[in-house]
């Protein structure tokens, strides 16, 4: 109450209406069962369609459970709920594992530096790798000079030099006899101030007389940085004499400048020989995989594992002037994406990271793009491998940890390759554990670690429909599976479970399955459901009816009300039933609450059933249960407002007019059987509470509601009539 403590006019906002009753959603379902990917434990994620499903939970191809392959009923259960109608699903993995680290895939290079893990279990987890390089763009860049300028590594090549290009103590020309001047000459050398000094074996010779070449222009046939003085100022001029320098660079690439050590792979038009350089011979369309020093203008190439069977050599830049039709490219290779691939190199691309620095720390890192536990819940969920490095390492030591990984022949491709080198990282020992008993679909209860099984659907307020249609592939363990999902339907109250027949149960067998349960909150349905192979290997496959009937459930929800039975509905995707049931078979069966899926001439496959497996005759319709758990959960959710309010006369008439206005509406909308006045009641007054009652806190309302009960049995009564004369 307000205080009015000065005169003044005040403006007070009050309620002349009863609150209102919002109905619930009744057609969300949960799935529990084993998946091929996916998180074991913590709050269930909703999906909305069966492509999230897939990107969370792996696809619908099958399972490896115990060494045996079992068709993954999970995935092809979601797959039939979207198909059907429905729009949102939860799904709680179930998992047999022997630890809590088994069942993942890895790979990782010798030293540990670098390790690569799928970040749930599950045999799907064996993905493909593929790194692209950002850096695409050719870096090799070739000039014309001049002159060369101090320091510089440059290709020389001249001819029609006389003897006067000797300089000055040059004792490598002057071992070049006089006759056989003029001579023609191609070295990669140096400029160190008034001289060339000749820097590598690369060297050749044609003199007028004579042959000499390579070593020949060495201070007796020494090795690569021996000296030999070529000319002091410049190449004499004259008739004849021709000169060209050609400088070898590389650019700075779009991602920033080059250093040493940058990681860089040379690819080749054609042959080549760099055995001067003790590089062998390469062939066409080659990839020489190595490192760039800046300072000196050369490539080095390392060892095993980045190029098999070569041993390490080096070679300046300029080198590639000689042969410059055999060079393709060179690409730095510092920043790349990764694509996940799953089902080998070929597979389909699941995932990709971008933007992926080789450098250890920083955002943009293995180890932070690809973390163990992302920040993100999206991530959390769908991001299928995490990377850890090893304390203290280097961007190199990333580098070639990342070299050890590749395939090489994939690296290496033979022949002529369309796509050219692939880098490829392969995770192996990855798989699905053993059939899940039912105390893996029970779940526990861990805070820390997050729940599993059914227990991690309790915190989940929309579920309405559950279901475990891999628990009917499981004949030792399916009955104790059910037993499971009716103590859950049971303990969270608003809840229904969809039983499924185990595959070619005979009509004893169903019937003596059946007798193991008698509760309102669970429906049987029987047979399996015969559809078109969604792993496109076999022709058809039969699957259990648990999805399919979910799916029903859900459509017929939206499109008519819960009210409405689920029966009579077409099972979308059938093309027909494990077995036939006819008339004279369900007439064994429908009294004692098995559901039947039939195939009918000319109105396809429908269910044909709709009752519970309960003895009670009040609660035998599926409709009727369900209908009456979305009235208690609907006001259930909408009066939590009346909890400490004063418990009088005026609290009972709001909320004795709140719940009559919300069963009208039901009414109105053909949910309630009988006129306004008989279709429901609503008590809540001295009535329906004692004096201990109210002095205990308690506020007591009575409803009473006709639901409508299916036309299970339509009867028309016909008969001969005489005709009046």
């Amino acid at each position: 109450m307000s205080e009015y403590l000065a005169p003044g006019v005040f403006v007070e906002e009050v309620s002349f209406r009863a609150k209102s009753i919002e109905g619930v959603g009744t057609s969300v379902a949960a799935i529990v069962g084993p998946t091929r990917f996916g998180p074991l434990r913590g709050k269930p994620e909703v999906v909305t369609s069966f492509g999230e499903f897939s990107r969370i939970y792996g696809d619908i191809q099958n399972l490896s459970l115990g060494g045996s392959s079992v068709l993954n009923h999970t995935a092809i259960a979601a797959k039939a709920f979207f198909d059907g109608g429905g729009k949102q699903l939860f799904v709680a993995r179930a998992g047999n594992f022997a630890t809590p680290t088994t069942g993942f895939a890895a790979a990782a290079d010798a030293a540990g530096a670098v390790t690569f893990s799928s970040r749930f279990p599950g045999s799907m987890g064996n993905f493909t790798l593929e790194l692209e390089w950002r850096d695409s763009e050719n870096l090799l860049r070739r000039d014309a000079l001049s002159a060369p300028a101090e320091g510089e590594v440059v290709l020389l090549e001249a001819s029609g030099l006389s003897n006067a290009i000797r300089a000055a103590g040059a004792n490598v020309v002057a071992r070049v006899p006089d006759a056989a001047f003029p001579l023609a000459i191609r070295a990669v050398v140096r400029r160190e101030g008034d001289h060339f000094v000749i820097v590598n074996n690369l060297c050749d010779i044609t003199p007028a007389a004579g042959s000499l070449g390579g070593t020949d222009l060495r201070p007796d046939a020494g090795n690569p940085g021996d000296e030999g003085f070529l000319i002091s100022a410049g190449l004499v001029s004259g008739g004849g004499v021709s000169v060209n320098f050609t400088r070898i660079t590389l650019k700075s690439p779009a991602s920033g400048s080059l250093a040493n050590g940058a990681a860089a792979v040379l690819t080749l038009n054609a042959a080549t020989d760099l055995s001067d350089f003790t590089g062998g011979s390469w062939g066409t369309n080659s990839t020489i995989y190595g490192t760039l020093d800046m300072d000196n203008a050369e490539f080095d190439v390392s060892a095993d594992p980045i190029n098999p069977g070569v041993a390490a050599f080096s070679f300046p830049l300029a080198a590639l002037a000689a042969a410059p039709n055999s060079v393709r490219a060179i690409m730095v290779q510092r920043s790349f994406d990764l694509s996940v691939r799953s089902g080998g190199a070929n597979g389909p691309v699941i995932y990709s990271y971008g933007n992926i620095s080789t450098a250890p720390t920083g955002p943009d890192s293995l180890a932070a793009k690809l973390a163990q536990t992302p920040e993100k819940r999206q991530d959390q969920l769908s991001s299928p491998v995490s990377c850890t490095l090893d304390d203290g390492i280097s961007g190199t030591d990333v580098m070639d940890a990342l070299m050890e990984l590749f395939d090489p022949s994939a690296m290496n491709p033979t022949g002529i390759s369309v796509s050219g080198p692939r880098y490829l990282i392969t995770l192996s020992g990855g798989n699905d554990g053993d059939a899940p008993a039912a105390v893996h679909y029970g779940g526990v209860s861990d805070e820390v670690n997050g729940s599993t099984g059914f227990v991690s659907l309790e915190d989940i307020e929309d579920v309405s429909i559950v279901m475990t249609p891999a628990a009917a592939a499981d004949a030792v363990n399916h009955q104790a599976i059910v037993a499971e999902m009716q103590k859950h339907c049971l303990r969270m109250r608003y809840r229904v479970g969809i039983v499924d027949s185990r595959a070619d149960m005979s009509l004893a067998e169903i019937r003596e399955f059946r007798s193991n349960f008698d509760d309102s909150r669970l429906a049987l349905y029987y047979p399996w459901v015969v559809i078109a192979d969604p792993r496109g290997i076999a022709t058809t496959i039969t699957a259990p009816p648990a999805g399919f009937i979910a799916g029903v459930y859900a459509n017929t929800d939206v499109q008519r009300g819960v009210h409405k039975p689920p029966a009579n509905e077409i099972v979308i995707g059938a093309l027909r039933f494990a077995q036939d049931i006819n008339r004279f078979q369900q007439e064994l069966l429908n009294p004692n609450g098995i559901n039947c899926l039939r195939s009918f001439p000319g109105r396809g496959h429908r269910v044909w059933g709709g009752r519970t497996l309960s003895s009670d005759p009040e609660w035998k319709y599926v409709n009727v249960r369900r209908y009456f758990l979305y009235l208690e959960r609907s006001i259930d959710k909408s009066t939590q407002w009346v909890v400490f309010e004063p418990n009088g006369e005026a609290l009972w008439d709001n909320v004795r007019a709140t719940v009559e206005s919300f069963l009208y509406n039901e009414w109105r909308n053909g949910r309630l059987l009988g006129s306004e006045k008989s279709a429901y009641f609503v008590r809540c007054d001295r009535s329906t509470m004692t004096q201990n009652d109210i002095d205990n806190g308690r506020l007591v309302c009575e409803i009473g509601v006709a639901a409508l009960k299916p036309a299970e049995f339509v009867i028309f009564r016909i008969g001969q009539k005489t005709a009046d004369a």
